[in-house]
């Protein structure tokens, strides 16, 4: 899964947007942004919780950046103190919330002696776990800076490499990203670099619009495939002008359709059975509680008597998703002059994009 275009990193939800997940996917749909990657662990605890409630504040983020298309990565900031669980935590929270990727953010823990052990135990557990599961190392610019992290030891089990080009008291993105760049391209193991910029103010220090725009340039003229700012939350706070400037970069790259569950209620609104059948597979199966049907045929006659004869002219809604890779599950409402459906939940399996399996469960009232 290779990451095009413009991130941005969130640390603390609630100071995102005032912590509305519709805003948010708003936001960072209107803004250009592919991919967005959210804190959700420190080191063996969970993150982004809320301490009042107990209730986990990325599954609707998640869910309205997703249902826009937009890729959701989590990054998880580890000490090397309990590498077993950090790794337990990552794997808890990956599996939990579906995750299309993962980023470790290690820094200065990991130069104290003995932490390449402690790098090795929690990559191996996240690799021996998630075989297929984009990986990423967030750290340094510079490893000539930092001889004591331990960086093949991360980079061994990782498919991208995240380094952070904060040229913090300076103006000069450029040279600092085609220095990261080469030095990171002499050490091994190589990987594919997606560079995070500062988007966040410092000691009288930030970067300016210019900065920004250069940055963005030479990660293009690098073919780098993509390129992420640090943080979500400090920028929209105190550098709106820098927000705007990231925003309005065009990096050029075909959009993101929007995912499957969009799709699917987009075309049961435009209330053609036609737009429906084109999202299934030819040989696609259709389960309700009352029956199973298979193939394209029988799936537009059913799709004809729900749109024509008991939800005419109808709103749906999609209200949740969750679910990664080939599989989703979702619920909608809907609201029609003849009834409406308040408990629609719905699990599809896909195959070469088309929706190969559909389990339907609704009642209309």
């Amino acid at each position: 899964m290779t990451l095009q275009g413009k991130g941005f990193f969130i640390w603390k939800i609630r100071d995102c947007e005032g912590g509305d997940p519709q805003a948010i996917a708003n936001l960072a749909q209107s803004s250009g942004y592919t991919h967005i990657l959210i804190k959700v662990a420190d080191g063996p605890y969970a993150y982004n919780i809320n301490t009042s409630t107990g209730a986990d504040l990325v599954p609707p983020v998640l869910q309205a950046l997703r249902a826009r298309g937009i890729k959701v990565w989590g990054w998880h900031y580890v000490y090397g103190s309990n590498p077993v669980g950090e790794a337990n935590i990552a794997i808890q929270r990956i599996q939990t919330l579906g995750l299309e990727g993962y980023v470790i953010d290690a820094e200065a823990e990991f130069k104290q002696p003995g932490r390449e052990t402690a790098a090795r135990t929690l990559m191996s557990r996240l690799r021996s776990t998630f075989p297929n599961l984009p990986f990423a190392l967030s750290s340094y610019r510079f490893p000539s800076y930092h001889r004591s992290f331990p960086w093949q030891a991360f980079l061994e089990y990782c498919d991208y490499n995240m380094p952070q080009v904060y040229w913090e008291q300076a103006h000069n993105p450029d040279a600092q990203l085609r220095r990261c760049v080469s030095e990171f391209q002499a050490l091994s193991p190589v990987r594919p670099i997606i560079p995070t910029g500062p988007a966040y103010k410092v000691n009288g220090w930030a970067p300016t619009p210019a900065d920004i725009v250069t940055f963005l340039d030479t990660a293009r003229a690098l073919n780098l495939s993509a390129a992420n700012f640090f943080s979500w939350d400090e920028c929209r706070r105190d550098l709106p002008t820098i927000w705007n400037t990231i925003a309005a970069y065009t990096w050029n790259i075909q959009p993101p359709p929007p995912d499957i569950t969009q799709q699917f209620i987009s075309a049961l609104n435009s209330g053609n059975p036609d737009s429906v059948v084109a999202l299934y597979h030819p040989d696609a199966v259709h389960i309700t509680a009352a029956r199973t049907i298979q193939g394209r045929e029988a799936i537009r006659a059913w799709y004809t008597t729900l749109l024509r004869q008991l939800l005419p002219q109808a709103t749906f809604t999609l209200t949740s998703v969750s679910g990664s890779g080939n599989s989703r599950h979702f619920t909608w409402t809907a609201q029609s002059s003849l009834g409406s459906v308040r408990d629609g939940s719905d699990t599809l399996g896909t195959f070469d994009g088309k929706i190969a399996y559909h389990y339907s469960s609704f009642k209309i009232s």
